[in-house]
């Protein structure tokens, strides 16, 4: 059985994911004016992927390369700084109180999923490109998985 959410309640604690593109702007948009109507609470998410299994070939054996996966890390991590930055500054300049978060080395809508129940939200906003067909087969929806494996109330801004 679902929690019903209380309307009122709904915009109180608002998280809005984001990739640093363009689309993702759409929703950090969104949730600004959202929030900044209703005297709401923004959380900021940016989710870094999974680790890959870098290596080095050694003779004929694959073996892990510690200092690959120690850059890797450092380059996902300063990436979401720069992103979550951006966005929080936009925040600011709109007087909404927000707050970021990095969750790292996780699948996007799992991240985003974690997130908002970790820092139980009453709504989760995301951008979409609202591909259909084919294209949304090939590409995926992380906007798809995120309304399929939450319970909590999602706004899809396109």
């Amino acid at each position: 059985m679902q929690k019903k959410v209380k309307i009122e309640k709904m915009f109180e604690r608002i998280l809005v994911a984001t990739d640093g593109s363009d689309l993702a702007d759409r929703g950090i948009d969104a949730a600004i004016e959202l929030a900044r109507s209703t005297h709401g609470e923004l959380f900021i998410v940016t989710v870094t992927s999974l680790m890959p299994s870098y290596g080095i070939v050694v003779g004929s054996e694959w073996a892990a390369s510690p200092g690959a996966l120690e850059d890797f890390r450092k380059e996902m991590e300063t990436g979401a700084k720069r992103i979550l930055e951006r966005a929080l500054n936009k925040a600011k300049k709109a007087k909404v109180k927000a707050q970021g978060i990095h969750a790292e080395n996780q699948l996007a809508a799992a991240g985003v999923v974690d997130a908002a129940d970790e820092h139980d939200v009453g709504l989760i906003i995301l951008a979409s490109h609202g591909r259909r067909g084919v294209n949304k087969l090939i590409l995926g929806s992380q906007a798809s998985e995120v309304m399929a494996m939450s319970a909590r109330p999602v706004l899809v801004v396109k």
